[in-house]
């Protein structure tokens, strides 16, 4: 069997790419995989309070997310004993981690062993390229894909975008989805008995100060049955404009009189200068149905949280992925958000409320509201995407990957539907949800399509679609 070596961040350094790997490393087969990692004194990121693993197989040798080679990663091999004929080095790329992309580049180039790289932030709605790619994530990938041996990207969207910009590489472009969190203890709880334990913890363990309790305690908000709460978890920044949950929350109120409408914001700074951010929220909606509370969620509550909420709302300003995303779907959450690169295709997927206009997406928000039997349906949506993509699954499909590329066999899923209108309409302007046909014949002849629109300046931005390839292409 195939041995993964993950190569990036990993805890405990505070990064999402981090936890990411280390999720998949908690489903990998025991013997079979490793973590490349960074000097944690000379990386320069936070720490988690937890020490780094004495007993997993990392190794935190690699100089810098400026200073790294190939020496590093070829000595960090050596001392995980890795089995070089049987082992992948696969790579989790964001540009902050991979400061240097031409210094990547070139240690890729020099490592002669199999290689993919799982790319994080791809666009693929972009207007500075005509595949909706940014232009620097062009540049990369131009130089990057002569080197490597395949390339792992979380949605439709980025994978028809990287194909009909790279068409000469499109073997080596691959869909394997984000992971996805099992709670089923937490899935099985009602909102209300959520909101309690939630409660719980904000009294008794969450650090909160004396005055926010008080205000918690006479407000009442988790045991009122007829106030919604529309809430939000995670790092507090501006990226995530969060002044959005609260106007959103004023609008519900003034259609939903009859009810009471609370916006709930939960999360701390994760750098110094966001705490002026969380002042000019705290100044801007001083509101009674207002709430920032600063306190950080552990990871057994943070899914409870998700849980508790009526309405998880998400309307980030860069929607590329999420984390705790996947943790929302994994608690069974209802989520409003963003319908907006591979985000919005996530919430799609899983039958959450989304859209592209904040107005509409409020309306949709009140609808759920009004018919507990919409929300209900959503739930069971959330549950299938939940199971189909979980880090199970997905860590499986990393090793299905790996043993093809080590046995030096490339293979895609084709599989279609017949189409209900030409294939290249659906692809370019996202109106249907066409695959297309497995006659390489016929996916050469679309690529090529796709080119000369392009270079006709007549092909619209590729818009991500549900169907596709599924899991591993």
């Amino acid at each position: 069997m195939a041995s993964i070596y993950f190569t990036g961040t990993y805890p405990p350094i505070m990064c999402g790419i981090a936890t990411y790997t280390n999720y998949l490393t908690r489903e990998s087969p025991p013997g079979q995989w490793g973590a490349l990692s960074f000097d944690l004194e000379k990386y320069g990121a936070p720490l988690t309070n937890g020490p780094a693993s004495a007993t997993e197989p990392v190794w935190y040798g690699i100089a810098g997310h400026r200073d790294f080679c190939a020496s590093d990663i070829l000595t960090g091999l050596t001392e995980l004993r890795a089995y070089r004929s049987d082992s992948v080095l696969w790579f989790q790329h964001e540009t902050a981690i991979w400061a240097n992309p031409r210094k990547f580049v070139a240690m890729l180039k020099w490592l002669d062993m199999p290689k993919v790289v799982s790319f994080h932030t791809l666009h693929f709605q972009s207007s500075e390229t005509p595949s909706g790619l940014c232009g620097y994530q062009y540049d990369l990938l131009q130089n990057l894909l002569p080197y490597v041996d395949a390339i792992t990207v979380f949605s439709y969207g980025v994978y028809w975008a990287v194909i009909s910009a790279f068409p000469e590489y499109c073997t080596k472009v691959y869909v394997i989805k984000h992971g996805i969190h099992s709670y089923p203890a937490i899935c099985s709880l009602s909102r209300e008995e959520a909101k309690e334990k939630l409660y719980d913890f904000l009294m008794c363990e969450s650090g909160l100060d004396t005055e926010a309790k008080e205000v918690l305690r006479q407000q009442q908000i988790f045991s009122d049955p007829d106030t919604v709460i529309l809430g939000q978890t995670g790092f507090l920044c501006p990226l995530k404009q969060s002044e959005s949950l609260y106007i959103v929350r004023e609008n519900l109120q003034r259609m939903l009189p009859h009810k009471r409408i609370v916006a709930v914001r939960i999360g701390s700074a994760r750098e110094k200068s966001h705490t002026a951010y969380a002042k000019h929220l705290r100044s801007e909606f001083n509101d009674p149905n207002a709430f920032l509370l600063d306190t950080w969620l552990p990871d057994s509550v943070l899914p409870l949280a998700q849980r508790a909420f009526d309405i998880n709302f998400y309307w980030p300003a860069d929607c590329t992925q999420s984390g705790i995303l996947a943790h929302a779907l994994g608690a069974g959450a209802i989520i409003a958000g963003r319908d907006m690169e591979g985000v919005g295709e996530t919430l799609r997927g899983a039958g959450e409320i989304v859209d592209t206009d904040i107005d509409r997406l409020t309306m949709k928000i009140r609808d759920v509201i009004l018919n507990p039997e919409l929300a209900r349906q959503i739930e069971m949506q959330v549950s299938d995407y939940a199971s189909e993509f979980s880090w199970k699954n997905q860590a499986s499909r990393h090793y299905k990957l790996a043993e093809t590329i080590i046995a030096g066999v490339q293979v895609r899923e084709k599989a279609c539907e017949p189409p209900e209108t030409d294939p290249l309409v659906a692809l370019v302007t996202g109106s249907s949800n066409v695959e297309i046909s497995a006659d390489p014949v016929a996916f050469k002849q679309l690529l090529h399509n796709i080119q000369n629109k392009k270079k006709s300046g007549n092909v619209a931005r590729i818009h991500s679609t549900r169907k596709g390839p599924r899991g591993v292409i």
